[in-house]
């Protein structure tokens, strides 16, 4: 009876929060606004900022569970939230108590079937770390086992206790907010909630499951197998439950800890920019990542080699996200786009991605992506920080209605996708403030570029793919023409109107070829059997308009 109203007490409470803050929110961010006192709304953003943080850090430190993972994602987005609400989060982690021995002895001994002290040789009561979900304590393996494992000191990870019971409650309540919030019309246009809750909530029941964890780490460890970058503990599987998992201990520098970096000769920079590339491969290279890189997650391992002074050594596989092959490939895209600052790539990557759905009018956006990339393109986080507030605002100002008004959302398997990169943005901008993300992107995106050239095959499948998705939009584009000059929405944004005359009338040119080389090719495909001459001839003649469908586009750019 006792746990049932300390549940209902925690669900309340969860909910309470919510509800006066997400008022509060209204009330200042979307009211005031609409009556014209947006200054009045923004003098006192700051001190409200900084009290909402300060609750929120009150209540996940004295609620721990899922409340622990939200304020430990806020508190990494030092690249997008403001300092108000990531200072006041910071070392929230490291903040939460820890659960008493006895009852960390008494859960372990009842998962493992034998008292701790025939488990392992040694345990150490005083945890090494409590996180929100479980806590790890040092401990040595029996002689026996260390001979099977080949290692001595392990760390064991054993659950909190009640943990399955706070993650349903929290989980119910995170569930009633994002019912709030969906009623929420700017919400609800961009992002399904409930949806984003139930790929957390299957997150989160997968990361109390210590034998799905210990399989995680194998899998991840197979990856970077012959990669000196990277370090991955080792599995004790005789010593691995749902609730206890035993890894080998590979403790040392915290990533974030600065001036133990800088007193064992490690340059912050270096491990930030060596930190982005391994994410960088995890996430584009083999679609397998670490979801949860905060740095209670990733030590920094000194080397005695002057070529690698140090390796990174990732723990916890509790959070793992897979990137299936086509979004992958929509990702890469994205990147080449990004580095390349060109404006309309990106927009068609972040269709393909699904971020944006494919009924958005996306010419403003275009504008806007290309003007943004113009003033702020290449800029580090510590860069934008100092240029004038005012900028943003006359940016925000000319393009904010547009950007809102497109129906973006957040397609599913994504949230861990995004998770994964704010952490890596945030950690990587607090070893290094001047750390520029670009200048980690830009070589990762030309290794992409070079491996496409590579494949001219692929280019010129892509290049006659893209005519064909051309000639299969074109009727849609042009009624979407006619609809726009007839409900008087056509305008003209380009003094290089004839050369744009000029490059559509070969556009059209190229459809033709391909629609007749579909045709011919797949006349003489059916002729070929009945009349063999005719159809081979069909088949070969085909290749005419194929080779203007395919390669009119290069003729183009060159005589442009």
């Amino acid at each position: 009876m006792a746990d049932a109203a300390g549940s209902r007490a925690r669900y309340r409470r969860i909910l309470r929060f919510a509800a006066r803050y997400i008022a509060q929110a209204w009330w200042f961010e979307l009211f005031l606004p609409r009556i014209g006192l947006a200054r009045f709304a923004a003098r006192g953003r700051a001190a409200r900022l900084r009290t909402i943080a300060r609750s929120f850090h009150g209540l996940a430190v004295s609620l721990g569970g899922l409340m622990i993972k939200v304020g430990q994602f806020m508190s990494s987005r030092l690249d997008v939230l403001p300092p108000e609400i990531t200072k006041e989060l910071e070392g929230l982690q490291d903040e939460v108590p820890p659960v008493a021995f006895a009852d960390i002895r008494a859960l372990a001994e009842a998962e493992l079937g034998l008292p701790l002290e025939q488990a392992y040789a040694w345990i150490d009561p005083a945890p090494l770390a409590a996180a929100s979900l479980g806590q790890a304590h040092r401990a040595r393996l029996t002689d026996a086992e260390a001979a099977d494992t080949g290692f001595a000191d392990v760390v064991v990870k054993i659950q909190r206790p009640g943990i399955d019971e706070i993650v349903a409650v929290d989980l119910a309540a995170l569930r009633k907010v994002a019912g709030w919030l969906s009623r929420v019309r700017i919400v609800a246009d961009h992002v399904d909630l409930p949806a984003l809750i139930e790929e957390f909530a299957q997150t989160s029941q997968e990361e109390i499951d210590y034998l799905h964890e210990a399989a995680n780490a194998e899998r991840f460890a197979e990856n970077f197998r012959d990669d000196p970058r990277v370090d991955v503990p080792e599995v004790a599987w005789e010593r691995v439950t749902g609730r206890v998992l035993t890894l080998s201990d590979v403790s040392a520098i915290k990533i974030n800890d600065v001036a133990a970096l800088k007193e064992a000769g490690i340059d912050p920079a270096q491990v930030a920019s060596e930190f982005a590339n391994v994410m960088f491969d995890q996430l584009f290279r083999d679609g397998y990542f670490h979801a949860d890189p905060h740095p209670g997650n990733i030590f920094v391992t000194p080397m005695s080699t002057q070529e690698r002074p140090f390796r990174l050594t990732f723990v916890d596989f509790g959070m793992m996200g897979e990137v299936p092959e086509r979004l992958r490939r929509d990702l890469q895209q994205l990147v080449i786009a990004v580095a390349s600052r060109n404006g309309r790539q990106l927009v068609d990557s972040i269709r393909d991605v699904g971020v944006l759905l494919p009924s958005a009018d996306t010419v403003e956006l275009e504008r806007a992506m290309t003007a943004l990339f113009a003033r702020f393109g290449g800029m580090g986080f510590a860069e934008l920080q100092r240029v004038d507030p005012r900028e943003f605002q006359d940016f925000a100002t000319e393009f904010g209605d547009v950007i809102r008004s497109l129906p973006f959302q957040l397609p599913e398997n994504f949230l861990l996708i995004v998770r994964a990169v704010s952490l890596t943005s945030g950690l990587c901008s607090s070893l290094e403030p001047e750390f520029n993300m670009w200048d980690a992107v830009e070589p990762y995106a030309d290794q992409l570029i070079r491996g496409e050239r590579g494949n001219a095959v692929t280019a010129v499948a892509r290049e006659a793919v893209s005519v064909a998705a051309i000639a299969a939009r074109l009727p849609r584009r042009l009624d979407d023409f006619v609809t726009r000059a007839e409900e008087g929405r056509l305008s003209i944004d380009s003094p290089r109107l004839d050369q744009r005359a000029k490059r559509l009338e070969r556009l059209g040119r190229r459809a033709v070829s391909a629609v007749l080389f579909a045709g011919l090719f797949i006349g003489g495909a059916v002729l070929r059997s009945e009349d063999p001459i005719w159809g081979i001839a069909l088949m070969v003649s085909s290749a005419v308009p194929f080779l203007h469908a395919v390669f009119g586009g290069f003729v183009d750019r060159r005589g442009l």
